[in-house]
């Protein structure tokens, strides 16, 4: 008997709550192209067209930008993250606070 899978698409599971966590826990990996698919996934489950509209890119260019090949600026890292109702915001490193 044959397993049949399908692709897991992270944007069909993010609520409010999610959306916060799953990007905190990308930014501990310091990882551009992590990050940037991850804010992908995550205007995708807002509606990548009203985030492309709050930003005034167009959703190509947000596409692009936030696939994991893209290199956004922090401008419009920033921007994306505004559209989306979040901020970008820094607390020490937990094991450098220790330090």
């Amino acid at each position: 008997m044959a397993i049949t899978t399908s692709k897991w698409d992270a944007a069909e599971f993010l609520d409010e709550e999610a959306i916060v966590a799953y990007l905190d826990a990308v930014m501990e990996e310091g990882d551009l192209h992590f990050l940037c698919k991850a804010l992908g996934d995550v205007a995708r489950s807002k509606g990548m067209t009203e985030v492309a509209k709050k930003t005034g890119m167009s959703r190509e260019s947000l596409y692009k930008a936030l696939s994991e090949k893209g290199n956004p600026s922090l401008a419009t890292v920033v921007s994306v993250l505004a559209a989306m109702g979040l901020r970008l915001s820094l607390v020490p490193r937990e094991h450098e606070r220790a330090a």
